[in-house]
């Protein structure tokens, strides 16, 4: 089943000045969509704002925000609760961090944290709420292949990746039969701006491991049209994460027993 995307309303996208958002944006923006750009600078935002509307003829806004920051999460939030036209969230924004945990700063910990998961959940919520009530909407959550590739120095950027596909497919269970949708996005390396300086540089990786950013957006939308909830662009075969959802399915009867496995009896 084809699922469309087509213009019914504003799409927000946040962290929309580069990398994966700016990707998002254009994409959306050559779709038809109007569009509401939330990142931190003003100035990057107004003229990405400029270029999008110049270049596809749709409306522009912007709202400078950060998304770390309790102001800046209520500040996207009250716009989700107030403005009816908009139906999208591309809930993008995030940083990384690399680095062994017994050697971590607990204030970037943190920083990380509220950055990529609070601001996740709570513009989420925000979503979920004023779309309910609406009958129709689409979240679409950024996680990362770093969710199942797991690395020693990703404790915290892995963990938290691992979330945001659990909570996405937790919504997708509560919204199922109404006419909200969710979608979370795992991409791999991107050829972004989120390696700089956070203890893995894009030049240590292999070439042939990294995608860009508009290819990467356009295998996203390609997988919301055609109604995946969970979407892989680089996965070549869509079944390998089928059959291991199943897998994790299987193990669903024994979680929860009144007694021990027997490998624990004494």
């Amino acid at each position: 089943m084809t699922m469309s995307t087509a213009k019914a309303g504003t799409a927000l996208i946040t962290g929309a000045t580069a990398g994966l958002g700016a990707a998002y944006a254009e994409e959306l923006a050559a779709r038809g969509r109007d569009l509401l750009l939330v990142a931190r600078d003003q100035a990057r935002l107004e003229s990405a704002a400029a270029n999008l509307a110049e270049r596809f003829g749709v409306e522009v806004s912007v709202l400078s925000a950060d998304l770390a920051t309790p102001k800046g999460m209520r500040s996207v939030e009250d716009r989700l609760a107030a403005d009816p036209s908009i139906d999208m969230l591309v809930n993008n924004a995030g940083s990384a961090l690399f680095g062994p945990l017994s050697a971590a700063d607990p204030d970037q910990l943190e920083w990380l944290i509220t950055f990529n998961l609070t601001s996740t959940t709570r513009l989420a919520a925000a979503a979920a709420k004023a779309f309910s009530g609406r009958g129709t909407g689409t979240i679409v959550n950024i996680s990362s292949a770093l969710a199942l590739n797991i690395l020693p120095v990703g404790a915290v950027y892995g963990g938290g990746k691992a979330y945001v596909i659990a909570f996405t497919q937790a919504l997708a269970q509560e919204f199922a039969g109404s006419g909200v949708r969710v979608q979370v996005v795992m991409p791999g390396a991107l050829e972004t701006a989120i390696w700089d300086g956070s203890g893995i540089e894009l030049d240590q990786l292999p070439k042939e491991a990294v995608m860009a950013p508009r290819d990467a957006a356009r295998a996203a939308l390609a997988g919301l049209d055609a109604g995946e909830l969970v979407t892989i662009p680089s996965l070549p075969d869509h079944a390998q994460w089928e059959a291991y959802e199943n897998a994790r399915q299987a193990l669903l009867p024994g979680l929860s027993l009144t007694s021990p496995a027997g490998r624990y009896a004494r």
